[in-house]
Formats: structure tokens, sequence, C-alpha cells
């Protein structure tokens, strides 16, 4: 079901901040640029999922679900039916619908608020960014929702998105869902929009157009049509070459020390004022005594076997449930609480790299330039046997190399490296992942409350029950 149509705001100071209550992103309360800014923070608030009734974000489903899915992240008290790929039993199988449906609507209210408003309301460029913006955070709700609930690796589907461009009423819930070529047109004109108005440069918990260069770059790899490739390559080299972001020294130093003060974070999610200092926050809950505990599985440590990544990400075995351990990549065992290990990862450089190694291998580029991205990236990380990269003599393999460091790299962030398996050719997919038996596994089902309150959405994706 959408969830939550009345939206609140953001408060207009530049960081994210406690909303004030009953605020609503409804087009109605936008009357001028200061008003715009604070729904366009409300917007972001949707984003970074700030839970109200603590102040705290909630991005777990982005670092945990796709994690899961993957087969490196598990739940710490018992084996999730996701771990898996059983998605229909999955406690996570509703994990992106009403927080991306929630991101959406925010979006909806301000692109129509904001349209309707006289050019000169704005200072300068202001509204035509106000206006990317908000298209770059609906975008990627939009991206969200058909990487996880439609057919995005089949063009010819009828298994899109439910594409909403409009403020949701409690009349006007009734919708079908569209094709999957119609969600990546959708998808792709608002990434568009946000490359080519979005602002060169804001604090990187706010999307640029940067941010939207390498969203589109994560969306035209799935689209993955043979002229995309090129694309993602340029869209690389834009980002790489303007030197507004640079690859960390030291990888560890952007979890541990440095989080958003790091210099290839494009977009992250701040932490919100005073966050660490509450118990049931993001990081705690990688560690007995929260609410919950989310854990690294055998999968990830022996994918690090060997890396220098294994000591700081995986910590001793968890008690209780034998095969996993303390996944330790945002917060070290006996550490406290920071306002570090509270934030999160949205996009940053080392993924524009891996991107673009991938999309290197699949338009038949250069293998050396593949191997330098690689190891360049690897070396960051502090690694220095290049073996396995080195030996790698065919597509499969490197694309295989290339899959691995993603999920070595950026494994508990935003997804990739569940989306990055699902690219491989479906062949290497099953050995890597044998419960993926079948690309009905590939995506969840639509949750059963959206067919009670939209009769109009159509079918269930194949293989599941409404």
């Amino acid at each position: 079901m959408l969830g939550g149509l009345l939206l609140t705001t953001a408060s207009c100071r530049k960081e994210l901040g406690k909303l004030p209550e009953n605020a609503k992103v409804d087009g109605n309360t936008i009357i001028d640029q200061r008003t715009s800014e604070i729904a366009l923070n409300g917007a972001y608030y949707r984003f970074a999922a700030v839970n109200s009734n603590d102040n705290v974000t909630k991005w777990m489903e982005h670092e945990v679900t796709p994690g899961i899915f993957a087969g490196y992240l598990g739940y710490g008290y018992g084996a999730d039916p996701g771990e898996i790929n059983d998605m229909a039993n999955s406690s996570f199988n509703s994990s992106y619908w009403t927080s991306a449906y929630n991101i959406i609507n925010a979006a909806n209210g301000i692109i129509k608020g904001v349209t309707a408003l006289d050019d000169k309301a704005f200072t300068g460029t202001r509204k035509a960014e106000i206006l990317a913006e908000a298209r770059f955070l609906r975008a990627y709700a939009n991206f969200k929702l058909l990487s996880f609930y439609g057919q995005w690796f089949n063009l010819g589907s009828p298994y899109g998105v439910l594409l909403r461009d409009e403020f949701v009423m409690v009349d006007k819930i009734s919708k079908a869902r569209s094709s999957v070529k119609d969600s990546y047109a959708a998808i792709l004109a608002d990434v568009e929009d946000a490359i080519t108005h979005g602002p060169d440069d804001r604090p990187n918990f706010y999307a640029t157009r940067w941010a939207a260069m390498a969203l589109k770059m994560r969306v035209l790899m799935s689209h993955a049509q043979p002229e995309d490739y090129p694309n993602v390559i340029a869209l690389a080299d834009s980002i790489i070459n303007k030197n507004k972001y640079s690859l960390e020294a030291v990888t560890k130093d952007i979890f541990l020390t440095k989080g958003l003060g790091s210099s290839e974070i494009i977009l992250g999610v701040k932490p919100q004022q005073n966050q660490e200092s509450f118990y049931y926050t993001l990081s705690n809950q990688y560690w007995p005594g929260a609410s919950a505990l989310y854990v690294a599985k055998t999968a990830l440590k022996d994918l690090l076997n060997g890396d220098p990544r294994q000591p700081w990400m995986v910590g001793t075995a968890n008690r209780y449930s034998p095969g996993t351990f303390f996944f330790t990549k945002y917060k070290q065992q006996g550490s406290t609480t920071t306002v570090v290990s509270e934030t999160a990862y949205a996009f940053r450089l080392t993924e524009v790299y891996l991107l673009k190694a991938e999309a290197l291998v699949r338009s038949g580029g250069s293998t050396a330039a593949v191997r330098t991205i690689l190891k360049t990236v690897m070396g960051h990380a502090g690694v220095t046997d290049f073996t396995a990269i080195d030996n790698a003599s065919d597509t499969n393999e490197l694309l295989k190399q290339v899959y691995l460091e993603i999920s070595r790299n950026l494994v508990g962030e935003d997804g990739q490296e569940w989306i990055a398996l699902l690219r491989l050719p479906v062949a290497l997919t099953k050995q890597l992942r044998p419960t993926l038996t079948d690309q009905i596994r590939y995506i969840m089902p639509i949750p059963h409350e959206e067919f009670l309150y939209n009769p109009a959405i159509g079918d269930q994706n194949p293989g599941y029950q409404k």
C-alpha cells in the first residue's frame, strides 16, 4: 500500500532536522522559494528514511536487505526466508514499497507546487534546481521499485513500475502499473532533467548533477542495451575527470573516521541531530541488544579471506545463529556510536569506477583498462595480490571479478552487491547463488495490500499470489 499520504516537510536550515508536525508536501503549501526549500527538505527527509517517532535515519533496508538476498548478510537471531531467496515468505518483501512511494509522493508535491510559481519568485537558477532535485529523488525511488518489484531485466515485459506523477489524494489512488519499457523511459527522463538542471555543488547529503550521472549509470547498466555501455563509460569519465571527487586513500577511513567528510562521497545520508546518542540507532542494529541484529554470513567472510578488509568488516562469531559473524563495516566491536557510524552511503566514486569496468567488459573494451580499474580500486582498500585479476582470461571471468569486487567494496551500502549479481549471465548467477533457481526470485511480489487499495494495478508478478 502507498502508506503515509500526508508527508511531512523539513525545516529550512541547511541540514536535515526534525520536521514540523502535520506539515504537508501537497503543492498548496508551496508559495515561494522559502517554502519550496522546506518542501524539498521534506522529500530528503523521506529519502533518509527518518523515523518521525525517534528522529533517526532508518536506512537499514538499503544497507541490509540486498545483502541478505545476495547471501552476504543475514538476520542474527535466526535465518529469514529471504536468505535463500524465498521472496514470497521473506519479512523483507515489502521493504521498499511504502518508503519509495513516500519519496515519490513528496517529489510530486514539490514538482506540482514549484512548477506553478512564477520564475521571478526564485533567485538565479534555483527554481530549476529544486525541480531537478525532486526529479532525481523520484527517479531514484522509481528505479528502486523497478529493481525490486518489476521485471527490469526484460524490456518487453508488462511488469514494470506503478508510475505516479501526481501528488496522491485519497480519492486518486487507483492506477495501473506501466510496462518495463515505459518505466525506464520515465526514470531516464527524470534523470536527464536532474543532470541538465541539477545543482553543480551542494553539500553531499543533497543530490547534484553528479549524483544524477551516477544514478543514470546504474539505470543504464540494468537497461543493458548495447548503446548503453558507451554512455556509462562516458558518464564515468565525466565524474572522474571533473576532479570534484577522488578515491579515498584508505577505503576503511570512509566508514570508521571520515563519513561524509570523505572526498569520494557523491551522495550520502546524514544522521539527524544527536542521533548517535539514541540507543536504537542504525549502526547499533549490527550488535546484540538493539531491536534487531543484522550480521555477516560465512559467504562474506569467505569472500574476504586473505583480503585486508576482512579484519575490519567481519567480526567474531555470532552465538545466536550458526554460520554468522558480526558485521563491523560501520561500527567496530566495543566502540561507541558516532555520527560517522550512523552515516549511510547512496553513491560514492568507487561504484563509478566499478560500473565503468563492467561497461568496458560488456562492450568489448580494453581488458587492460578493466584490470587497471580493478587494481586501482582494490589498491585503495589495501589489496596487493591481484592474481585473480591477472588470470581472468575471458569475458565471463572478468565480469565475475568485477562483480566480486563490487560485493567486497559496496556490500551493505545501497544494494549493488545484489543488482550486480543479477546482471551477470543467468548461468553464472546460478553458479554463484544456487538458491536463485529462476528469474522469479530476482524480484519480490507486490505487497498484498496494494491490490486491496488499488484494484486497477493489474496482475501480480509472475510466480506469486495476490
